[in-house]
């Protein structure tokens, strides 16, 4: 994602991931949990779930 068109979300992740690269970040939004970026692959390869991804 471009840096000019980051949402707060993602500008917090970023934040927090930049202080510990090497933890997976899980977000909690609503009722559930989300991953981003590489944290997502890891996650849907350790979990044996599907990734998806939003535009």
């Amino acid at each position: 994602m471009a840096k000019g068109k980051e949402t707060p979300l993602i500008k917090q992740y970023n934040g927090i991931k930049a202080k510990y690269p090497d933890t997976v970040l899980l977000f909690r939004l609503g009722d559930f949990y989300e991953t981003f970026n590489e944290d997502a692959v890891i996650t849907a390869k350790v979990c044996g779930i599907t990734l998806t991804k939003r535009n």
